[in-house]
């Protein structure tokens, strides 16, 4: 939560997206093994791990931007 509000306040954004850029890296892993588990969450399968992966690219890359652009 802190990392989203972070995101908010311009001052902290570029921290905040490259903070939050490494959470998604370090907690992908355990996403990854959840898929191949096919694992449930609230009795829902969770997301095939094609799918998971693109969103993952997506977000990451999008922290990166905020991080890194201008």
């Amino acid at each position: 939560l802190a990392g989203a509000v972070g995101l908010l306040v311009p001052a902290t954004a570029r921290v905040a997206a490259a903070g939050l850029g490494l959470l998604m890296l370090a907690m992908f892993p355990a996403n990854v093994s959840a898929a191949r588990r096919k694992l449930t969450l609230a009795g829902r399968p969770v997301t095939p791990l094609a799918q998971r992966t693109a969103l993952q690219i997506v977000f990451v890359a999008t922290a990166a931007a905020i991080s890194f652009g201008p």
